[in-house]
């Protein structure tokens, strides 16, 4: 009585004050340890060791409490040393088994959940339901899915918590027709459908896509509960959908209960990340310091994502900053924040102080700081970060593989490059595209195409990345005849050129002084706030090829789109004076003495010391700015010194 009440302490109490103890009183005892937690389970096993110190013997229903109180504390162990002992004394009923078949897959162990499951002669639904999870829980999904199958065949019966976790295994596979499928079969068999089984079906629908009928299940809910409102935001925010991720969060706000908890805010703050930061973003950011969550590593994530996103490093970095305790996503989340923004010297420095933290760093941030070195150029840096990525053996990730070829490709080492290429066993495109564009960027270009045919041997399909790497070489060396195959062979599979292949076919007509051509490619291009930059390498051709016509047409649509265009007007008055249109030239010139024409600062960067310094034209706000112009002072004067030393001699 005490322990279906839930007083334990009680219970035991009692239990203790009995004169006589039989079986049957501390059955009742290990039965209500087995249903508590797992501190109370260790109580079970506790006084299983005193009841075999007083010579009684277990019952079926021993063993089936005590290997409860094993799965509760996922004690293998002590589970199958029970499993030794009920051999031993012959006990093998279906309740017995069930318990046995639950433990061992709770532990991990699914072979001897299978021999168990194998040797039961009257399976019930509670033991395919055990197997069924057991499977599930331990990532074997296509394994469960299967035994799923075969129960259903049979003619067992799945419980709700075993529709929940099947449909759970539909979204991690992107299962739209399976999960489709069980919820047919959940509506076919008058299925009692619960709160849990609604989420899990709202989750699976989203999970693959479909969040219209996600939403309509989300919609019928009687009492929907924060997990069913974080299921349908998440979902949006997946989707890409942050209109309608933003509807929902306004509704749950407006509600007394549930609030709003710190994934709540994870999802909607992604879910609106691409939009301008002044729409929501910093409203949201404003709410989450408003609710305590600002130190929360979720909502942290998502918030430095998105100030990245907007190009406010510097408002993700104090985000970050902000956030004690880190997590190897978050730290991710800011390296290749800042390689996407092309803050590679940042990036680097990222990393190399999530090293030193000690965090674990995995193949993802592997390739963000793989990708910055090869942004930069930095071979010194990546070589030895490759080091690194070698004793932690992520060197053989396909993903890490494919950033290494990229950086030292892209730093010249194509050596190095190809070495790397060679010992990845089946390389993705990605890799083949690195190595590729390596060989493009350097000028081999034959080299380049005989990679494009072993593409195109292993059964791949090459992607816009191959033949932008492809037409750039075949730009810079005037293949026409080659750059037009590849260009009607994107076609031809379906690929929609982009912009940068537009520029790069435009290139290659200019450079060799197919200047119809090259006129033809960019009127047919879709993308016309890119045409500016067509029609100024059109016009520089002409320049080139003393082409007056076709590079007064240029000219023309370059100003039409940008009237004080400085680069267009200094071609333009070049193309005159190489007409001998004198007054044009000097009618362009006072034109451009009259507007005031910027220019952006030059910029490069040294490593030295391992640091990286960066100097930009005009500036003078490094902080060892006068140490570096006194040094260069001396040089000038000991090459002065030097120069007439050398008159002297002579």
């Amino acid at each position: 009585m005490y322990a279906r009440c839930g007083s334990l302490t009680d219970s035991h109490l009692v239990f203790d004050k009995m004169p006589h103890r039989t079986v049957v009183s501390y059955n009742a005892l290990f039965a209500a340890y087995s249903r508590a937690s797992s501190n109370h389970a260790i109580s079970a096993l506790e006084l299983y060791i005193q009841m075999e110190t007083k010579g009684l013997r277990p019952s079926s229903m021993t063993f089936t409490s005590l290997l409860q109180a094993s799965s509760l504390l996922q004690h293998w162990w002590f589970g199958s040393s029970l499993h030794a002992k009920a051999f031993k004394l012959g006990l093998n009923d279906i309740c017995f088994q069930t318990s046995l078949l639950n433990m061992y897959s709770t532990c991990g162990d699914l072979s001897s959940a299978e021999l168990v499951f194998g040797d039961m002669i009257d399976r019930d639904d509670v033991a395919w339901n055990s197997l069924i999870v057991g499977y599930l829980k331990n990532n074997k999904i296509k394994e469960g899915f299967r035994l799923f199958i075969t129960m259903m065949r049979v003619g067992f019966v799945p419980t709700q918590f075993t529709y929940c976790m099947v449909l759970n295994a539909c979204s991690h596979l992107k299962d739209y027709r399976s999960g489709r499928l069980i919820h047919a079969h959940v509506i076919v068999r008058n299925v009692p459908v619960d709160l849990h089984l609604q989420n899990a079906l709202v989750d699976m629908y989203c999970n693959i896509g479909n969040t219209r009928t996600a939403y309509e299940i989300f919609s019928r809910m009687e009492c929907p509960d924060l997990v069913s409102w974080n299921s349908m935001i998440a979902g949006y925010s997946e989707n890409e959908d942050g209109k309608n991720a933003m509807n929902l969060f306004v509704q749950l706000r407006e509600m007394c209960f549930p609030e709003p908890d710190d994934y709540t805010y994870a999802s909607i703050i992604s879910a609106t990340g691409a939009f301008p930061s002044s729409s929501y973003g910093k409203s949201l950011h404003a709410e989450v310091i408003k609710m305590g969550f600002e130190r929360s590593m979720f909502v942290g994530s998502t918030l430095v994502s998105m100030y990245f996103k907007n190009h406010e490093s510097e408002a993700a970095r104090r985000v970050f900053y902000s956030i004690s305790v880190k997590d190897v996503i978050l730290w991710t989340e800011m390296i290749t924040g800042y390689s996407k923004t092309t803050d590679g010297i940042r990036a680097i420095r990222c990393f190399f102080e999530m090293v030193h933290e000690a965090h674990e760093v995995d193949d993802y941030v592997l390739s963000g700081v793989f990708s910055a070195c090869a942004d930069l150029a930095l071979l010194r840096q990546g070589e030895i970060i490759h080091c690194y990525a070698v004793k932690l053996g992520y060197d053989v990730e396909m993903s890490v593989s494919g950033s290494l070829i990229d950086m030292y490709a892209k730093n010249g080492s194509l050596e190095a490059a190809y070495l790397v290429f060679s010992q990845v066993s089946d390389p993705d495109l990605k890799c083949w595209n690195s190595m590729l564009g390596g060989y493009s960027h350097h000028g081999m270009v034959e080299e380049a195409l005989k990679l494009f045919e072993e593409i195109l041997k292993q059964g791949l399909i090459p992607d816009q990345v191959t033949f932008l790497s492809l037409l750039s070489g075949c730009s810079h060396r005037r293949w026409v005849e080659q750059g037009n195959f590849l260009w009607n062979y994107m076609n031809r599979i379906g690929l929609i050129p982009g912009p940068k292949h537009y520029s790069c076919m435009v290139n290659l007509f200019s450079r060799a002084a197919l200047l119809e051509e090259a006129k033809e490619i960019i009127n047919k291009s879709p993308y016309t706030e890119d045409n500016l930059e067509l029609w100024r390498t059109l016009l520089s051709a002409c320049v080139i090829n003393k082409n007056f016509k076709v590079g007064i047409h240029a000219a023309e649509e370059v100003l039409r789109l940008k009237a004080e265009d400085g680069p267009t007007l200094v071609l333009l008055s070049n193309l005159y004076s190489a007409a001998r249109r004198w007054d044009k030239v000097a009618e362009i010139r006072r034109n451009m003495r009259g507007s005031i024409l910027e220019k952006d600062p030059g910029l490069s960067w040294i490593e030295a010391k391992n640091d990286i310094h960066v100097f930009s034209s005009g500036d003078h706000s490094h902080p060892k700015a006068d140490e570096v112009q006194a040094e260069l002072h001396r040089l000038k004067r000991n090459m002065i010194r030097t120069g007439n030393d050398d008159r002297g001699s002579r």
